[in-house]
């Protein structure tokens, strides 16, 4: 299968959820974003590396790096290998002089080390379809919401959700994407999908 490389666009706080982010990648040259709903502790191990803050004391992540580092072993690379029930898979590709190997992981985990390796980030065109949203493109096309990831959407959104018809939806979707509300695009894509498969 051919890689798709992605980057880091976007950390985003859940106005709906507490204690929750999204992390949002979007496709190198192209139009199509993957949101994934972390925690707060990941969350924040990203957004460190990515202001290049120092603490004072090595975090995990960093430890992580700095162990492999004792051992001149390089991670080359991340992949985002799977979406299975709506959980994401990693496997961090790693080498030193003699092997590369594979080695499973949160994909929380493998994006904070992609972040403080400088690695890229890849994924697979099946995972883009099925959880991946579409912008808006010059063009004029319309997004095209993608399968249902899971995440935990409080109760009276959900049900504001569902009053609303497919046509008030989609705009709704775009809405939240121009504010970069990607918790909020993903119970929208979701709720879309859900009445699309009925």
């Amino acid at each position: 299968m051919r890689k798709i490389e992605l980057e880091i666009v976007a950390l985003s706080h859940s106005i709906t959820q507490t204690h929750s982010y999204a992390v949002v990648l979007g496709e190198v040259n192209g139009l199509r974003r993957l949101p994934i709903v972390i925690g707060g502790f990941e969350a924040q191990a990203i957004a460190v590396a990515l202001e290049k803050m120092q603490p004072s004391r090595p975090l995990t992540h960093d430890l992580m790096k700095n162990f492999m580092n004792a051992f001149n072993v390089e991670l080359q690379e991340v992949i985002i290998s799977n979406l299975q029930e709506g959980i994401f898979y990693s496997k961090l590709i790693c080498s030193n002089n003699e092997e590369t190997i594979e080695i499973d992981s949160r994909t929380s985990d493998a994006l904070a080390l992609a972040v403080r390796f400088g690695c890229p980030i890849y994924t697979f065109e099946n995972i883009l379809n099925s959880a991946g949203i579409l912008l808006d493109d010059p063009s004029g096309k319309k997004p095209k919401p993608a399968a249902p990831v899971i995440s935990e959407h409080e109760k009276g959104a959900d049900d504001d959700l569902k009053s609303l018809n497919l046509e008030d939806l989609n705009t709704l979707l775009q809405e939240v994407l121009e504010q970069e509300d990607y918790i909020r695009a993903i119970a929208i894509r979701d709720e879309i999908n859900s009445r699309k498969s009925k």
